[in-house]
Order: C-alpha cells, then sequence, then structure tokens
C-alpha cells in the first residue's frame, strides 16, 4: 500500500473520518468482479496509483469522498479498464438514486407546518445559502442534512454497520426533528453536515492570572464564536485591582479591566456570520473587587456582550441570613484581606438587578454538590444563559423536547401522551449522544474534556402550551405537581437510555471519576443528561412557548432579533382556538388582546380562561421560582429561567425572591423587571402595557386558581437495560 498523506476525508453528510486505502480497493475490486474475474492484486494497484494522485493533490487538506471517487474513475480509465470504470459509476449512481428515493418518500410521508416567523427564522440563520446569498436548501433538506450528519455517529462504534441499519437511524432522527418533536440547540441545525461542524452551544473557558493565560482564553473565545458556540468565564481567579504583579513590580488592574477586553474581542467576531457572541462573566462573593463586579454594568450598554452572575456561597447566605459579616480573599494567595458585610452585598446586588436585571446569581455549593465528576475540579462557571455548570474545557450539546408535541386529544379533552413522550426522550437522548462523536471541537483541550464526559442537556419547551392545553394555571400547584411528575419521567427514562447506550458503546471515559461508579448506580454513557435551556429561536421554529416560561403575553412584538431590527409579531393560537371554540371570539377581543398582551381587562373573555392563560405580568414572582425549582429537582444540570416582575416591583420583592430560590435549592436566579430596559428582547404591542405593568405585588398575594386536573399514571417502568430502547 502507498504512504499515506491524506489523513482524513469529508464524507457526504460532513462529518469527517480517518482515510482507509481498504475501501477504495474493495470498491474497485466490486467492480472489476461485475465486469469479469480479477485478482485482488489488481484492485491494490489500481488503488495505490489512486491513492498516489490523492496524496499529491490534497496533501495537507481534506478530500472529500466525491473527489477521490472522481480520482478512482480517471485511473481506471487511464489504466484501460473502460467498462469498469463505467461499473463503478453505475453503482456510485445507483447507490446515490437509493439514498434520494429513500429520503424524498420520507419527506413526503413527514409533514411540517412552519409558521411564517418560524420560516424568516430559518432563512435568516439555518438555512444553507450560496455564495449569492441565494437559498439552496428547504427545512425539509436541512432537517435531513442533520439527521444523516448525526446518524453518522454510528459508523465510528460499528464500521460494518449496514447501510439499511444505518439508514433506520437516519430515520429515526429525521422524523424526531421533522416532526418538531425534538430539536437540537441551534450551532446542531446551523453546522452539522456543513464546513464548521461544530455543533455545541455551551462552553467554559478558564481564565488563570497570568497574561498569557488570559489571552490564550480571548483567542480561544474567538474561535469558540466564530462557530456559532457561547462561553462562560470565572474571573474569580484573577489578582483584584491593586494588587502585586512581581513580574512587572506593577499592580494587577483586575477582572472588570480583563472583562472589557473579552467584551471589545467579542464585538469583532459574529458567530459564524449568524449569532453574536455572547459571554458569562462570573465572579465570586469573597473576591475582594466584587463591588466593582455587582456595579460594572450599572449603565446599559457596557459589557453589552457579558451576562454577569455573582457566586454566591452557602457561607455568604448563612451570613446573610444572621447579619453577620464573611471574609474577602485573595485568590492570588487565598490569604484573608478583609471582610465585609454580607447583607451590604446583598442587598447591592438586590439593588442593581432591580435596577437592569443585573447581576443574576448562582449558588455556586448547590452546583457543586451536583458536580457528577468532583475529582476533576470544582465547577466555577456556567453558560450565558446559566443553564449548563461546567468544568473549564467543557462543551456540552442541548436539545429540546417539545411538550405540545406530546399531547393527544381524548374525547375533546387533552392528555399527556406519556408512551410517546418515553420515545422521544429515547430518541433525543441517543440523538445528543451521537452529537458528541461527530462534533468538531475548536481545540484540542475542548475535544478531551468533553468526550470524557460525555455531557450532554435533554430539555424541554412548550411547557405554557402544555399546561394551557391540560387547563391549568401556570400559577397553582397542580402545575407545580405536573412539572415534578413529568421531569421526573423525563430524568428517569434519560438515564435508562443512557445506560442502555453504554451497554453497547461502553460508559463515559472518566466514569472512574464520576459519583456514579458505585454498584448501586447506572453505568451510564454520559455524566449528564438534562438541562432546562431557556430555547429561544428554536421555540420559534417550533412554533411553541418557550422553555418552560409562562407566555409572556398572548400577542406581543418580538424585537432586536436576527442580529438586526427585526420585529415579528406573535400571537397564541391555542387561545385563539379556545376563543374560536368557546365562542367568545370576535375582532374587537383579539384587538383588546394585541394591546394589552395580557386578557386581565379584556372584556368578554370568561373568567376560566383569564386564568389559564395567565401571563408572565401576571404571575407573582414566588410563582416562577417555585416552577424553576420543581423543574430543577429532576434535572442534572441547571434549569434557565427569568423570573418577570412588574415594573412596580420593590427591591424588598427581589430580595425575598433570592432568599426563596436558595431556599428551594435552586441553582442560580435570574430576575427582570419589566421596562427597566430601554432594549428589551419581548414587548406588548399596545400602548395601555404601563398600567398593567404597574400593578402591585402586594395585591396579587391571592390564593391559588383552583382547576381539577385529571390524574395521569405513569406506564410501567422497564429495568434499564431495557430492549424497547430501540437506540438503533
Amino acid at each position: 500500500m502507498v504512504n499515506l498523506k491524506v489523513k482524513k476525508i469529508r464524507k457526504r453528510e460532513g462529518y469527517i473520518v480517518d482515510f482507509d486505502q481498504l475501501r477504495i480497493t474493495n470498491a474497485i475490486l466490486k467492480a472489476l468482479n461485475e465486469v469479469h474475474e480479477e485478482s485482488r492484486e489488481t484492485a491494490e494497484k489500481l488503488s495505490n496509483k489512486a491513492v498516489s494522485i490523492l496524496n499529491k493533490r490534497f496533501e495537507g487538506k481534506i478530500p472529500k469522498v466525491e473527489e477521490i471517487q472522481d480520482i478512482v474513475v480517471n485511473v481506471l480509465k487511464e489504466e484501460g479498464f473502460e467498462e469498469v470504470a463505467q461499473a463503478y459509476l453505475e453503482h456510485r449512481l445507483k447507490r446515490q438514486q437509493i439514498r434520494e428515493a429513500k429520503w424524498w418518500l420520507l419527506n413526503r410521508e413527514v409533514k411540517t407546518k412552519l409558521s411564517e416567523n418560524a420560516l424568516r427564522v430559518l432563512e435568516s440563520r439555518y438555512l444553507r445559502k450560496d455564495e449569492n446569498g441565494k437559498l439552496i436548501e428547504t427545512p425539509q433538506q436541512l432537517f435531513q442534512r442533520v439527521a444523516r450528519n448525526v446518524a453518522a455517529a454510528e459508523k465510528i462504534y460499528n464500521p460494518a454497520i449496514s447501510d439499511d441499519e444505518l439508514f433506520k437511524v437516519q430515520e429515526k432522527f429525521f422524523r424526531l426533528i421533522a416532526s418538531l418533536s425534538f430539536l437540537p440547540n441551534s450551532p446542531t441545525l446551523m453546522n452539522a453536515g456543513n464546513v464548521l461542524q461544530q455543533l455545541s452551544a455551551c462552553f467554559v473557558l478558564p481564565v488563570p492570572d497570568s497574561m498569557e493565560g488570559i489571552f490564550e482564553s480571548i483567542k480561544q473565545t474567538a474561535l469558540i464564536h466564530q462557530s456559532g458556540g457561547g462561553t462562560g468565564y470565572s474571573f474569580s481567579r484573577l489578582r483584584p485591582e491593586g494588587d502585586f504583579v512581581r513580574s512587572t513590580q506593577g499592580v494587577a488592574s483586575g477582572p472588570i479591566s480583563f472583562m472589557n477586553v473579552f467584551n471589545a474581542a467579542t464585538n469583532t467576531v459574529k458567530q459564524g456570520g449568524k449569532r453574536r457572541g455572547a459571554m458569562m462573566g462570573i465572579l465570586k462573593v469573597d473576591h475582594p473587587d466584587i463591588v466593582k463586579f455587582v456595579t460594572a454594568k450599572a449603565e446599559e450598554g457596557i459589557l453589552s456582550n457579558f451576562n454577569i452572575s455573582v457566586a454566591l456561597t452557602d457561607e455568604f447566605m448563612e451570613a446573610v441570613k444572621k447579619k453577620g459579616k464573611y471574609n474577602l480573599i485573595n485568590p492570588r494567595n487565598d490569604q484573608v484581606v478583609g471582610e465585609q458585610d454580607a447583607k451590604e452585598i446583598f442587598d447591592l446586588i438586590v439593588h442593581y438587578a432591580w435596577l437592569n436585571g443585573e447581576p443574576g446569581i448562582i449558588f455556586i455549593d448547590a452546583i457543586n454538590r451536583n458536580n457528577p465528576t468532583p475529582r476533576l475540579g470544582r465547577i466555577e462557571s456556567t453558560n450565558p444563559c446559566g443553564e449548563q455548570p461546567l468544568l473549564p474545557y467543557e462543551s456540552c450539546n442541548l436539545g429540546s423536547i417539545n411538550f405540545k408535541k406530546m399531547l393527544r386529544q381524548k374525547r375533546r379533552k387533552w392528555e399527556i401522551d406519556w408512551e410517546k413522550l418515553k420515545q422521544t426522550i429515547q430518541d433525543g437522548t441517543h440523538f445528543l449522544d451521537n452529537v458528541v462523536d461527530v462534533n468538531r471541537y475548536p481545540i484540542p483541550e475542548i475535544e478531551a474534556m468533553t468526550e470524557g464526559n460525555r455531557k450532554i442537556g435533554l430539555g424541554v419547551m412548550g411547557w405554557a402550551d402544555m399546561l394551557a392545553r391540560l387547563e391549568i394555571p401556570y400559577n397553582s400547584k397542580k402545575a407545580l405537581s405536573l412539572a415534578e411528575k413529568v421531569m421526573k419521567f423525563i430524568q428517569e427514562w434519560a438515564q435508562k437510555t443512557s445506560a442502555a447506550i453504554a451497554e453497547k458503546k461502553g460508559v463515559f471515559p472518566n466514569f472512574k471519576d464520576s459519583v456514579y461508579d458505585e454498584p448501586s448506580k447506572p453505568k451510564l454513557r454520559n455524566a449528564t443528561t438534562t438541562t432546562i435551556a431557556p430555547t429561544g429561536t428554536i421555540s420559534i421554529i417550533a412554533g411553541v412557548s418557550f422553555g418552560i416560561e409562562p407566555y409572556y403575553a398572548i400577542s406581543f412584538v418580538r424585537k432586536h432579533i436576527l442580529g438586526g431590527t427585526t420585529e415579528l409579531l406573535e400571537v397564541n393560537p391555542i387561545f385563539k382556538e379556545v376563543a374560536k371554540g368557546e365562542g367568545f371570539y370576535s375582532e374587537e377581543i383579539m384587538r383588546q388582546v394585541a394591546e394589552k398582551g395580557s386578557l386581565r381587562e379584556v372584556a368578554g373573555v370568561p373568567d376560566k380562561w383569564k386564568k389559564i392563560f395567565v401571563t408572565a405580568q401576571d404571575i407573582f414572582p414566588e410563582w416562577h421560582i417555585k416552577m424553576q425549582a420543581a423543574f430543577q429537582k429532576y434535572t442534572d444540570n441547571a434549569v434557565s429561567k427569568t423570573i418577570n416582575f412588574p415594573y412596580s416591583a420593590t427591591e424588598e420583592d427581589v430580595r425575598e425572591a433570592y432568599l426563596l430560590a436558595y431556599e428551594l435549592h435552586c441553582k442560580g436566579l435570574t430576575i427582570y423587571r419589566i421596562d427597566s430596559r430601554q432594549k428589551q428582547v419581548l414587548n406588548i404591542q399596545g400602548a395601555n402595557k404601563e398600567k398593567l405593568e404597574k400593578i402591585s405585588i402586594a395585591e396579587e398575594k391571592k390564593s391559588e386558581p383552583e382547576v381539577e386536573l385529571v390524574e395521569q399514571e405513569f406506564p410501567e417502568l422497564p429495568p434499564s437495560n431495557c430492549p424497547s430502547c430501540h437506540l438503533n
């Protein structure tokens, strides 16, 4: 065989694999035998010539499989094997026709209903375009591209898998996403099967206390943002402003100064040409520069690419409750350099969160109590939206189940289709695990850590839609109870599926360093399996409510999306359907809904439906936090949720929310007081929203609405190695 200078090739689906000359030899031998009997020696001679040409033409590059096939055809013709070349071409064409016929039939069978807004988002960000910006891909072709690319991971573990068996996996993944029952995070939809092939949404990078380390992190940030990911950092290791720097005999500029450098660098990098860079900056509450950090975003527009959060410790929170002091520690030498009144710092955090929504908070000790690989180090940061705590250099692949698709109608009433939900959990977990293998990571350190832990985050979207269909108010004990029940179901089946995959493909490589390395615990393929993400744009594609959020409004205008001034009008289709079905639909009511957002003051809407179609502004913040806690109880990673406050909310309201979140074992909290920023993404259309938003929280502390819930039992849960997982 010829010495290989080409080490990798790009498959049709877009992923990259090791180059194997034996496959060329076998393909030539098959074509030879179709024409007349020939020896393997002849096939090897022709294969060697093809590889020699390949080495010269593509040394240092990665050829496509089609380019290799073209070289083989030319070699066959040059060596006088015209009939063999024709047989080779016919076999290639036949396989292509079979593939296209299967996909064409499947595309006709699986119908994808997309709203106008969904199509606009897909056209802007996701569908392939040529060099002139012309669309060259349909939504169905996008789903096909993603399904084929992610299913190709099966070849890594079973190179001998047949085309038919591989197509079964492709078909399963296609049905999963084309039906909108599940959608992966945006980078997977954008990049799977494309040149970038970077499929992760969430990354955390270290920021060491050295100039070289800081700027290395900035370089790595640029690579990640260019590929479509978001990044999180802890700046807690940086020495405080004014601290001694031995190498220069000078003084340190502190974490905030370097955050400004990260922010400026990100301004110049637009993620994959499709998404602006997003970052999370975290500082531990015992850092000497904590006051500077808390006040860093007091002026809107400063550190515009950052979300910022304070990492609160249990020690600090207990000091707040006791109105005591706590120590400030210099990270350079871990020496105590002072003490601070805990209540004063807590009140400062509360004030600025009340002012414009930042900083958020994370409970860092609660996060590390749930760290699945503690021997690898402590978790210090999360991704930009806070739902994914990660070790330095870790990334995570997320995907969300569409709750709206997990319902069925029985005798004119809606109920959860538990069997469909179970199958979707299994297929979604399988899909996300495959993503780890076909992913192309921006730097080697991220590849090693991600493949070592194989973290995935299966989450949900459309929770408000599900509650509306089931006629359960969001702000009710019944909604909280159902949240726990359905998330427990998802968590259990995600872990059962992960364990079933592990039996076939092995546990995650760092399993021995994990909390699962005990006889009584499951042997998992993935260190984590569940995450509740915000699902911003994929919710638009699916046509459902965001994540586990309540309805922001029954009608609203979405502004400042797609990287510009685009505005999208959103009208709740379930409410419109109910209004027509219950006989209270009218153009006047729809006009009032569009103006007010909430149904609270809309005449002609029955009280029952006002309670069921409750909006974020109608809900006392306590219910938001309780809902977050209900989902967090059965979620491996964390929960992304915004706790909305009316404009009239007081700082004491925010303070109580933070304390409640701590008591209910949330891993973090983000609050937002409506209209506290000049630029917000979701906006009520009409001019009468001011009255709605200035309703006193005190007036809203009423008893929960009572609506009967028909209990729905879980199906019997088989053992974790149940063959019904249908992973292939």
